[in-house]
C-alpha cells in the first residue's frame, strides 16, 4: 500500500525582476517585470508502507520544497499529494501527529535549554504519556550515544550530539512517515555512521516510511535501495540503487598490480580503456562493460600479473556525472 502519493506536484515562485542601475530603480517604481520560477514542476511517484527512499539531486533541484509541500509547510501551484490519506497543506491535526520533518540544517530544539526540557516541551505538545515518554527517551538516547548529554545545554553541544537530539525529537510521537533533508550535513565520519545505523535499525523495527535527502552517497548506499533523483524540479530517474550504475555507468575500473621485479612491457594502455593510473606496480583502467573479458584476457597474456581487480564505478561518480548532464 502507498503512504506517499504524488501526482503532477508543482511549485512556482513568482519574483520580481529589476533592471540594472539606477534607470531600472526608477523604472520599477512604475511598472515592475515578473518572472515565474519552476521549482517543482509535475513531479510523481509513490512510496510504499516502511519504504526507506534516497531522494537525490543537485542544489536547486526542488528536493527541499518537495519536502516542505508534504509536509504541509507549502502550498502546491499545482498537482495533488496524499500521506497517510491526508492531503498535507490542509494541516489536518491527525496528519501532524503521524508525520515528522527534520532539516538538517534548521533546529528545533530551544538554544539555552537542556536538551531534555525541549524534548519534554515537544511531549507535552503531542500529549505523550509519561512513561512512554520516558521509555522512548531511554531507548533513542541509549541507541544513538546522548544519553549522558541530555541535561546539557542545547547550545553546549557538539554538532553531532545536537543532530543526535534534534533527530529524538523528530521521533519522539512515533511518526509513521519521516521526511529527512540532509540529516547527517556536518557531521564527522563517526557520527555520521552512528546516525546511518540508527535509521537503518530504526526503520527495520518500526516500518517507518522514509524520504531521505542526502548529499552523503555514502548515507543512500547504506540505507536506500531505491532512488529518486530530481533536476531542476522534474524527476529524472525512479528506480533501483543499482540501476543507475547500470544505466547511467557503462564501464567498470580494472586495476592490474603486477611484479616488482619485472620491468611492464611498452604497451599501448589506451587501447584497452581509459588509463586511470600507472606505474611500476600498478596500472588502472577504466573499461567498457562489454569489453571487461577480453581485456583482462589480453592483459594477463602481455603484462606480468600478479592480481586483477575488477569494481563497479564509484557511486558518487555516477550520481556527479548525471548531475553534470
Amino acid at each position: 500500500m502507498a503512504v506517499i502519493q504524488v501526482q503532477g506536484l508543482t511549485k512556482t515562485f513568482r519574483t520580481y525582476k529589476k533592471e540594472p542601475g539606477i534607470a531600472g530603480a526608477l523604472k520599477g517604481l512604475f511598472s515592475h517585470k515578473y518572472e515565474t520560477t519552476y521549482a517543482v514542476k509535475d513531479v510523481s511517484f509513490h512510496v510504499e508502507e516502511g519504504e526507506l527512499v534516497g531522494f537525490l539531486g543537485p542544489n536547486g533541484a526542488g528536493k527541499t520544497t518537495t519536502l516542505k509541500m508534504l509536509s504541509g509547510l507549502l502550498y502546491p501551484s499545482g498537482g495533488s499529494a496524499t500521506v497517510l490519506g491526508y492531503t498535507p497543506w490542509k494541516r489536518d491535526d491527525g496528519y501532524r501527529r503521524q508525520f515528522a520533518l527534520l532539516l538538517g540544517q534548521k533546529n528545533q530544539l530551544w538554544w539555552d535549554l537542556p536538551a531534555r526540557e525541549s524534548l519534554d516541551l515537544n511531549a507535552k505538545i503531542y500529549g505523550i504519556d509519561r512513561a512512554i515518554f520516558e521509555r522512548t527517551v531511554g531507548e533513542l538516547t541509549e541507541m544513538l550515544g546522548v544519553k549522558e548529554k541530555l541535561n546539557t545545554m542545547v547550545r553546549e553541544l557538539s554538532l553531532g550530539e545536537r543532530m543526535k537530539m534534534e533527530l529524538i525529537a523528530s521521533l519522539l510521537h512515533q511518526p509513521k512517515v519521516l521526511f529527512l533533508d540532509e540529516p547527517t550535513i556536518g557531521l564527522d565520519v563517526i557520527s555520521q555512521k552512528i546516525v546511518r545505523e540508527f535509521l537503518r535499525d530504526y526503520n527495520a523495527k518500526r516500518k517507518t516510511t522514509i524520504l531521505l535527502t542526502s548529499h552523503y552517497m555514502a548515507d543512500i548506499q547504506a540505507l536506500c535501495r531505491r532512488v529518486i533523483i530530481i533536476d531542476h524540479g522534474k524527476i529524472f530517474f525512479d528506480g533501483q540503487l543499482e540501476e543507475v550504475i547500470d544505466r547511467f555507468a557503462d564501464f567498470k575500473i580494472v586495476t592490474i598490480h603486477c611484479d616488482s621485479q619485472k620491468p611492464i612491457p611498452a604497451l599501448e594502455l589506451s587501447k584497452f580503456g581509459e588509463v586511470i593510473e600507472k606505474d611500476r606496480e600498478i596500472v588502472k583502467l577504466k573499461v567498457k562493460r562489454d569489453r571487461v573479458i577480453p581485456v583482462c584476457k589480453a592483459l594477463l597474456d602481455e603484462l606480468p600479473v600478479n592480481d586483477i581487480d575488477i569494481q563497479e564505478v564509484p557511486i558518487d561518480d555516477v550520481i556527479r556525472q548525471i548531475f553534470a548532464r
